[in-house]
């Protein structure tokens, strides 16, 4: 195999010609005959048994071109990536100037590469210090869900429907007195004043009685994700079979005990805060990391090809659609939920791949800039909780080098961070809004997260809402 490099006009962009010998190519075809020697059918001959001569006089030779170069031009271009030390960030745009047998095969393969990173100011930035103090509605807020989770549901029958109940209705939706899909349902349980319905809909519904049947009028939002009900009046025949209404538990000794292992209220508030710290702790390192990365990638250049962009952006998306699965949707349901193409969706995540990219190549520019190294003590210790986290034995996990370079990989970003953030200076100024803004590489699970809720509220939406009302 012979391999020529050049530089393309287009920045981190290199043309790779590559001539594998007749020899390799013929034997590939050879290999693929045999592979698919059962599936010919000649007349004069069992099938599968022609020989490899009269199956190209048949077909022609070029029957076995295609499988034959993806056998070689795949190991070629993995062989020349490596020898000429080029790091590809995007898929090959591949030539085929040469393929005949018993002849050299040459080929060209345009690939993008990892850009070079011009390091700005990443020492001694200026970033606003987050700080979250444990406040004694925190506390309460906490106590509140504790009480929801353990209330019980008392049924009422000598009074009309209240805010705060939970109301057993059946309705039917109509728009232009046509009922819509999805607008009919019956014993939907419904806690007024929720806001799980459109506007106006709840509020309706205070003062009806059981048994009483009323006709409800409302507009759907312009935003709504249908656009056959967006902004489109509705009227709604609701009828009440049955009023409940929550019973909370007092908060005291004995709920301490009922719901947790402490037999104080004192004691379980103590629990709660302290819970409350850890989780603001996270909170505060997660965001200042996030803040600093965004401070030092604002005084770096770098010029990203568009391959990696629309890599991270295709990864960003299958992430999404696995979350959707959790849900029990798909990404074509979804995307007719909110009234988007694919096409659309990409666009809007290029923003955030970009930034993640960034933010990595940053990192990566760091850690080469200050020698930073990961101990071959910390990267054991990190498959030791890997092991125990997916209950496998130390020796299956370090036996994957891929895996063993990504925790490398991992800690060296971590400490990469950490040095950023251990050199920054401080200003008294909060930013918790500012870091909660975009997605990066300190805030990408939780923003993730928000989106799988997200894509489960709409789900809701649609059997709730389009049906609901």
């Amino acid at each position: 195999m012979n391999c020529k490099v050049e530089k393309t006009e287009k920045a981190n962009e290199v043309k790779l010609e590559i001539t594998i010998e007749a020899e390799k190519f013929d034997n590939a075809m050879k290999k693929v005959y045999f592979q698919n020697a059962k599936y010919f059918n000649i007349p004069g001959f069992r099938k599968g048994k022609a020989p490899m001569n009269i199956v190209e006089k048949y077909y022609g030779a070029q029957i076995f071109y295609e499988d034959a170069f993806n056998e070689v031009a795949t190991e070629a271009y993995d062989e020349a990536l490596e020898a000429n030390k080029i790091d590809a960030v995007s898929r090959p745009v591949v030539d085929i100037k040469q393929m005949e047998k018993g002849k050299d095969v040459i080929f060209t393969a345009v690939v993008q590469t990892k850009p070079e990173v011009e390091l700005g100011k990443y020492k001694g930035i200026e970033i606003p210090k987050v700080e979250y103090k444990v406040e004694e509605k925190d506390i309460e807020h906490e106590l509140g869900h504790m009480q929801e989770h353990n209330s019980r549901l008392i049924t009422v029958d000598d009074r009309a429907l209240e805010n705060g109940d939970i109301a057993t209705i059946d309705f039917e939706g109509f728009v232009d007195g046509v009922a819509f899909d999805g607008g009919k349902a019956e014993g939907h349980e419904l806690e007024i004043g929720s806001g799980s319905f459109i506007p106006g809909f709840e509020d309706q519904l205070v003062g009806m009685k059981i048994d009483e049947e009323r006709e409800i009028k409302v507009t759907f939002p312009k935003e709504y994700f249908s656009k056959d009900l967006a902004g489109k009046e509705a009227m709604f025949k609701v009828k009440l079979h049955e009023i409940k209404r929550k019973e909370l538990p007092e908060l005291d000794d004995e709920f301490a005990k009922d719901v947790s292992e402490f037999d104080t209220l004192a004691e379980l508030k103590a629990s709660i805060k302290e819970k409350i710290e850890k989780n603001n702790e996270q909170r505060q390192k997660y965001e200042t990391e996030d803040l600093a990365i965004k401070a030092v990638c604002e005084d770096v250049k770098v010029d990203i090809p568009s391959g990696m962009v629309e890599f991270e952006v295709e990864n960003m998306m299958k992430d999404f659609e696995q979350r959707l699965s959790y849900q029990g949707l798909n990404l074509d349901q979804y995307l007719k939920m909110i009234g988007k193409t694919e096409e659309e969706m990409k666009k809007e995540y290029e923003p955030q791949a970009i930034e993640a990219i960034k933010s990595r190549l940053v990192l990566e520019a760091i850690i080469k800039a200050e020698k930073i190294e990961a101990s071959e003590d910390e990267i054991k210790a990190k498959m030791e909780e890997m092991a125990k986290n997916y209950g496998k034995k130390v020796e299956e996990i370090s036996e994957n080098e891929n895996l063993k370079k990504y925790l490398k990989e991992g800690i060296e970003s971590e400490k990469a961070l950490e040095f950023i953030v251990s050199n920054a200076k401080f200003t008294a100024k909060k930013a918790e809004k500012k870091a909660e803004k975009k997605e990066t590489k300190a805030t990408s699970k939780e923003e993730k997260a928000e989106k799988a809720e997200k894509a489960e509220k709409a789900e809701k939406k649609s059997t709730t809402k389009s049906s609901k009302k």
